[in-house]
């Protein structure tokens, strides 16, 4: 079930119609994990169980933590990051350590290679921890406790509801427990925020149905053996390409997702603020994916030591969290790969700042933005291609290629419908910079193009690609 099918359409109208029923006011929290389940189950049923496990872990060990044995609740909370961690890497990283570490001809490695992938693993077991984490180190807190029901039933409500919210269930936002337990609480429907929703499931929706999924029917060129037809600018227009499509994919799923929690009452983290004007590598990562690099920053960077034991061990925290958050994304080494290229990065600009403190011209930002983004856009290739050896194939095509013919169609298309992501960007930073809303009387004007977009010119339908996640 996609965001973009008629059936999450349906589901969506049938759960708000139960949901704001005056009759059923009380069942609010049951009729959105219902939805939950039928959402998760329309994608996955056979891995519902697996689900209701990992829920079922951080109900007990939430729990326990609170109203369990004072002395032993730093031994609970273990015990559930551990549980949450288990489950992540055996059925995700179960593949990846047996093709590495065991015989080809292994009966286990046969056994973990034929593991399936249940989708949304990482954003549900990442909400996990941070709920085990959060309740342990607010034990004493007389507020946060509260959040925590002595009723085991009512608590294990809250906690089902929590992880299994079906707006950002699959792809995120991660969403940390105490920025989300706090919400629940009766919600009417005159509180919705009719506007505001109205515009990130717009923008969400012209995102990913116009942009990224009909960039995506050219990127396709991009797989192995499909690229070593085309030329090097051609290949250079695709790799172009795809760093638009993943921006308008995972950007349009987390607007769209906002916007449907919206309808519920509830409001999720902005997870994405215009990356690609960032000017640095760390200013890249405060606007990309931002619950996850919070994430990675509030329970492992810091935690680890963050930059409070001097320059080496700092820059060994930096690449130890992104190889980590690479491998987050992917079973494959090309993500860790890529995660140390970004650590890397962002180790090499803080010993520049820090042995070179200068503050750059208007120019100067310019030119350190467009090394920004070319050096993102060009690591997005380990993303697209997460074998390896095609990685390394598609570079020694764009060096060997620059004599083939150009296939102006593909780089036309590319540009065309690459021109929304360019101008979501200008339009930020035009109105940053007069500080005031810019054209805001013709919103309507802008929103109504990009309805009109959705209907008539979206792609074929695809899976958002953090689904894969």
């Amino acid at each position: 079930m996609l965001f973009t099918g008629f059936d999450f359409v349906a589901l969506v109208i049938i759960t708000l119609s139960l949901y704001y029923l005056q009759a059923l006011n009380r069942w609010q929290v049951p009729i959105l994990i219902v939805a939950s389940l039928v959402f998760y189950a329309a994608n996955q049923a056979n891995l519902l169980w697996l689900l209701m496990l990992s829920v079922s872990i951080n109900i007990i060990s939430s729990y326990l933590v609170i109203y369990g044995r004072p002395d032993l609740s730093r031994f609970y909370a273990s015990c559930g990051v551990v549980a949450n961690l288990s489950i992540l890497c055996f059925f995700k990283y179960g593949p990846l350590l047996s093709r590495t570490f065991l015989p080809a001809d292994s009966s286990l490695a046969d056994y973990l290679i034929t593991l399936p992938l249940p989708i949304g693993i990482s954003f549900f077991t990442f909400q996990g921890i941070s709920l085990v984490v959060d309740t342990y180190r607010n034990r004493e807190n007389t507020q946060y406790r509260s959040l925590i029901a002595k009723n085991l039933v009512q608590h294990a409500e809250t906690v089902f509801f929590f992880k299994a919210f079906f707006p950002q269930l699959v792809a995120g936002p991660i969403v940390k427990a105490h920025f989300f337990l706090p919400q629940i609480k009766r919600k009417y429907w005159r509180d919705i925020n009719w506007d505001k929703c109205f515009r990130q499931l717009v923008m969400g929706y012209f995102l990913k149905m116009v942009i990224a999924d009909n960039l995506k029917d050219h990127t396709l060129l991009m797989t192995y053996p499909y690229f070593e037809a085309y030329s090097s600018l051609t290949l250079l227009g695709l790799l172009f390409g795809y760093s638009m499509q993943i921006f308008a994919d995972f950007a349009g799923y987390s607007l769209i997702a906002m916007g449907l929690a919206g309808l519920f009452g509830y409001e999720f983290p902005i997870n994405f603020n215009f990356p690609y004007i960032a000017v640095s590598f760390s200013d890249f990562w405060r606007r990309w994916h931002m619950s996850l690099s919070g994430f990675l920053r509030e329970y492992l960077y810091i935690p680890m030591g963050g930059n409070r034991y001097g320059a080496l061990r700092t820059y060994l925290n930096l690449m130890l969290t992104m190889v980590l958050g690479g491998l987050w994304h992917g079973a494959a080494w090309s993500y860790a790969i890529w995660g140390f290229a970004h650590g890397l990065a962002l180790a090499l600009e803080r010993l520049i700042d820090t042995k070179f403190p200068a503050k750059p011209t208007r120019i100067g930002q310019f030119v350190h933005g467009v090394v920004v983004f070319s050096y993102v856009t060009v690591l997005w290739l380990l993303f697209k291609l997460p074998n390896f050896s095609h990685v390394i194939a598609y570079g020694q095509a764009l060096i060997n290629n620059i004599h083939k013919p150009n296939d102006g169609r593909v780089l036309s298309l590319i540009v065309l419908y690459s021109l929304g992501v360019i101008a979501y960007h200008i339009h930020h930073l035009i109105q940053s910079e007069v500080k005031q809303p810019v054209w805001k009387s013709w919103d309507f004007v802008g929103y109504g193009l990009m309805l009109f977009l959705v209907l008539t010119n979206s792609g074929s339908g695809g899976t958002f690609i953090y689904f894969q996640f």
